[in-house]
């Protein structure tokens, strides 16, 4: 008997960011969907061994930015916060050779 995959949830939300410090004043929104959608860029995103924060609200706001376009004022704080968080642990993973 196998297992049925369910249906996408519509009401997930991703959104992916990208920011480059030589070359991006702010984090551009680089690709966002809903549903089905939501789910491939999760797993893309966890195949690449790219971290993954969950927030709703914010992502509610980054999805209504058109993809290649800046992030709002808005969400400014929030993400500077999250990038803040993704390089000390970068920064920790160097440092420990991988290890956690």
């Amino acid at each position: 008997m196998s297992q049925s995959r369910p249906s996408p949830d519509r009401s997930q939300i991703a959104v992916a960011l990208q920011y480059d410090r030589q070359e991006d004043k702010v984090p551009r929104v680089v690709a966002t969907g809903r549903g089905a959608l939501a789910e491939r860029i999760l797993e893309l995103a966890f195949a690449h061994g790219i971290k993954v924060r969950e927030d709703a609200d914010l992502a509610e706001i980054l999805a209504a930015v058109e993809v290649g376009q800046q992030i709002p004022i808005a969400a400014f704080a929030a993400v500077a916060e999250i990038l803040f968080y993704l390089y000390r642990a970068n920064e920790r993973q160097a440092v420990t050779g991988g290890a956690p």
